[in-house]
């Protein structure tokens, strides 16, 4: 298993959960952006820098992901193809995308953006809490014990 991060709108927060996680587990961990990242100096940890443009580093992670690999993401049309293609899904707030939810949480984008386009709604999500940062790291171990145990 791999984890692969869409860089560009991670919280560091969470980069940071996920480099513990990484190093702990002895598992790759792969961050894909549009702009250089800093990493920390790990043999388990890279970034790769792939050209602006709409969806480039979505397309990289799908083009890399293996059945069975972790995708971090709050894209969500990048978890509906994790899904299938395969893959885990979990975004920052340590929700795990799934095939019983994926198609809620798409139809539930795709109204909000026209809420957004009719000027009848604003902003983002709200800022990332801490107990935000607890919910991904339980749900992140437990992902990995699932793993582990399987493996």
């Amino acid at each position: 298993m791999r984890i692969w991060v869409d860089a560009d709108a991670c919280p560091v927060p969470i980069k940071e959960i996920l480099y513990r996680a990484a190093e702990r587990k002895g598992l790759p961990l792969t961050l894909v952006a549009n702009h250089p990242l800093r990493v920390p100096p790990s043999r388990w940890i890279r970034a790769v820098q792939v050209p602006a443009g709409f969806d480039v580093a979505d397309n990289e992670i799908v083009r890399q992901l293996s059945p069975g690999d972790l995708v971090v993401t709050q894209d969500i049309p990048l978890a509906a193809e994790v899904l299938a293609a395969g893959g885990q899904a979990l975004n920052p707030r340590g929700e795990l995308y799934t095939e019983a939810n994926i198609g809620q949480r798409l139809a539930m984008r795709d109204f909000m953006e026209q809420m957004r386009d009719a000027g009848l709604a604003g902003g983002g999500p709200a800022a990332l809490s801490q107990a935000d940062r607890k919910v991904f790291a339980r749900q992140l171990d437990s992902l990995l014990a699932r793993v582990q145990s399987a493996g």
